[in-house]
């Protein structure tokens, strides 16, 4: 409908059917990259793991194409929608590669044998998120930031068409962040990779979305480009951020003007 993707109508999420987040309506084409940002407690998480369907929505729907969610097989699911969340998984002798290509298992049938196709497929997702030389290595015994790229080849070996991401920077260091968001913004140009993340870091949001959802309190506070939400005063007033509070110290005065700048 309408040529989106990903699109949401009237979808109510909470717990325990208390919501905590009403009337969320998301459009998105595919190949587009929306980011959901808030303060802490606004309930990204809580939107993101409704979408992947690991809580049950309390209202409205979720659709892939024409698909409500609802109506979709785990497998179908597998095939079309890969999650990466901040929770570990649990692994007892696993290696890197082995953890990766368990990403393959949608496509692989009852006996979950991978084929030579399948390991090329996990080969190259290693080779892009740059984690090819840990293959072999336990994946129980590396760092969070490593853990944090393996999932995401693990994700991307799955070839999914849309990717649900909660906090995906959280463990990486600068230099990690922005080759990690390199990767998805490859992944949306070359194979239309749409994707649906939550950041933490302002700057990062309005250079790699297409689209931003801002959450605060029960409903969406704004939904839009990066042009749209970055206008002067809006990201303050989301955050409750108080310029009198930092006058005379204008280095952190500065940085809050400038998150409020949009960039002609």
């Amino acid at each position: 409908m309408d040529g989106y993707y990903f699109r949401t109508e009237g979808m109510c999420v909470g717990y325990d059917r208390e919501p905590v987040i009403k009337d969320i309506t998301i459009k998105l084409p595919q190949g587009e990259i929306l980011t959901l940002i808030g303060p802490n407690g606004a309930g990204k998480s809580t939107v993101l793991k409704s979408i992947a369907r690991q809580l049950q929505l309390i209202g409205g729907a979720v659709y892939l194409g024409q698909t409500e969610l609802t109506q979709m097989s785990g497998a179908e699911l597998s095939r079309q929608m890969a999650v990466v969340f901040t929770e570990r998984i649990r692994t007892e002798l696993m290696t890197c590669e082995e953890v990766v290509a368990t990403g393959r298992y949608p496509y692989t049938g009852r006996l979950g044998m991978l084929t030579k196709a399948d390991y090329a497929k996990v080969e190259e997702a290693m080779e892009l998120v740059q984690i090819a030389g840990m293959k072999h290595q336990d994946f129980a015994k590396i760092s969070d930031g490593q853990k944090q790229r393996v999932m995401l080849a693990r994700a991307i070996c799955q070839e999914p068409e849309i990717v649900i991401l909660d906090e995906p920077t959280s463990y990486l260091d600068v230099k990690y962040k922005l080759e990690f968001l390199s990767v998805l913004l490859e992944l949306r140009d070359k194979k239309r990779l749409t994707v649906v993340m939550s950041l933490h870091e302002l700057e990062l949001a309005r250079l790699v979305s297409d689209k931003i959802l801002c959450l605060k309190g029960e409903t969406v506070e704004r939904y839009g480009t990066p042009g749209e939400i970055f206008e002067t005063g809006f990201i303050e007033r989301l955050f409750d951020i108080s310029e009198e509070r930092f006058v005379g110290n204008e280095k952190l005065l500065s940085y809050i003007k400038k998150l409020g700048t949009v960039e002609k």
